[in-house]
C-alpha cells in the first residue's frame, strides 16, 4: 500500500503514515535495560549482561529523539524499561520529557516495587496512567514467577495509585501451569475496583529463545475461562489502537481486556514504536531491531536528517508480527527486559 507519508490535521497537528496506512502517534521508550526482579518469562534466572552506561541513550539523547517525534506526530509516550525507577533521576528526565511541545500524554510502565515514593511527582508531572505488571495475587506465586519476595510491596503500590486517582491497568501474563489459577481472582478484582486487568498471551522474549511449540493459554481459552465463571460478560468498545479487546462484568467498577501478544491479531491498527534503551528502534515487537538511532546521533546527524530517516523507516515497515518475525536473521533469544516492555 502507498500512503502520503506526512500531512497535517485540520487542526495543525501533523501525522505520519507507515506503508500500510497506520499513523505512528505512540512511542515506547525503554530507558533502562535493567530490573529488581527475574521474572522467568522476561528473563533467564541468573539475569542477564547488563550493558554499560555508555552504550545506553543519555537522558539528553531520548529528549532530543522524543522531540524530532513529536514533530512528526507522536504525541504518546510510555516509559518502560527494565524497570523504569532503577534508573537514577528518573523524575526529572519526566518533568523535562512532559515540557516538549506535542506530547499530549506521557504514561509509564512498572513493577511497583520503587513506584510509590513518587506518586505526587508523577501527579505533578501529568502522569495519568500507570500499567502495573502483576501475574498473580498470591505472595508464594509471585515469588515463584519473580524469583524476589516483594509482593507486598507491589500489591500495596495497587491500592496507593488507585487511592492517588491514577488510571491502573494491571498487565498479567498468562502462563501455562503458573499463574492459570490466578485469572479468576484478577478478574474478581474489578468488582470493587476501578481498574483494567489485562491478561497477556506469554511470548518468547524470555532471553532463551521460544520455549514451547503451542501456546496452550491464547485468547480464545483466557476468554472461556473467565465466561465460565462470569457468564454475563460483555463485549466493549476499543479504544482506537488499542491492543487489548475489552470486556466488562456487569456492575462491576472495572474492566478486563485481552492482549493476542503471541497470535498478533491487532497489528492491523497499531500505532507504536518502540526505542530499545540502547537505542534501537523496533517499528514491531517481534523485528530484531531496524536502526540504530543511538549511532546516528553520536555521528553528527542533524534533527532534519534524523526526522528523514525515521519518515523513510516508516515506509518499510513490517505488515505484522509475523512479517517481521520472518524478516529476522535469527531466532527470538532477546530478553524483555533489553527490548522495553
Amino acid at each position: 500500500m502507498t500512503t502520503n507519508p506526512s500531512i497535517t490535521t485540520p487542526d495543525n497537528r501533523p501525522v505520519i503514515y507507515d506503508n500500510h496506512g497506520r499513523p505512528i502517534t505512540y512511542l515506547r521508550l525503554a530507558v533502562t535495560d535493567r530490573c529488581n526482579l527475574r521474572c522467568f518469562y522476561c528473563m533467564p534466572e541468573e539475569g542477564i549482561k547488563y550493558l554499560h552506561k555508555s552504550k545506553l541513550l543519555s537522558y539528553e539523547e531520548m529528549l532530543r529523539i522524543v522531540s524530532v517525534l513529536a514533530e512528526l506526530g507522536v504525541h504518546k509516550v510510555r516509559i518502560t524499561g527494565g524497570e523504569p525507577f532503577v534508573r537514577n533521576n528518573l523524575i526529572d528526565f519526566l518533568y523535562r520529557l512532559a515540557d516538549i511541545q506535542g506530547i499530549d500524554e506521557l504514561n509509564i510502565t512498572t513493577n511497583g516495587i520503587l513506584t510509590g515514593q513518587y506518586l505526587k511527582q508523577m501527579k505533578e508531572i501529568g502522569i495519568r496512567s500507570v500499567n502495573l505488571s502483576l501475574d498473580t495475587l498470591d505472595s508464594q506465586r509471585f515469588f515463584e514467577i519473580t524469583r524476589r519476595d516483594e509482593f507486598s510491596k507491589v500489591y500495596q503500590t495497587l491500592f496507593d495509585l488507585l487511592d492517588g486517582g491514577f488510571e491502573v491497568k494491571i498487565n498479567a501474563v498468562v502462563m501455562d501451569g503458573k499463574n492459570t489459577d490466578d485469572i479468576l481472582p484478577l478478574v474478581a478484582l474489578t468488582e470493587h475496583y476501578p481498574v483494567a486487568v489485562r491478561f497477556i498471551e506469554e511470548m518468547p522474549f524470555n532471553g532463551e529463545g521460544s520455549h514451547y511449540p503451542v501456546l496452550h493459554w491464547n485468547i480464545n481459552r483466557i476468554l472461556d475461562t473467565i465466561r465460565a465463571a462470569y457468564p454475563s460478560l460483555s463485549k466493549i468498545k476499543d479504544a482506537p489502537h488499542s491492543t487489548s479487546y475489552n470486556y466488562h462484568v456487569p456492575g462491576f467498577k472495572g474492566n478486563i481486556g485481552v492482549i493476542a501478544a503471541f497470535s498478533r491479531t491487532f497489528c492491523g491498527t497499531c500505532n507504536r514504536i518502540r526505542m530499545t534503551a540502547q537505542g534501537e528502534l523496533k517499528t514491531c515487537l517481534y523485528d530484531e531491531g531496524v536502526l540504530s538511532i543511538r549511532d546516528l546521533i553520536r555521528s553528527g546527524i542533524s534533527n532534519e536528517e534524523l526526522k528523514g530517516i525515521f519518515i523513510n523507516t516508516f515506509q518499510q515497515r513490517a505488515k505484522d508480527g509475523f512479517e517481521a518475525e520472518s524478516r529476522r536473521t535469527k531466532l527470538v533469544t532477546e530478553s524483555m527486559t533489553t527490548i522495553g516492555g
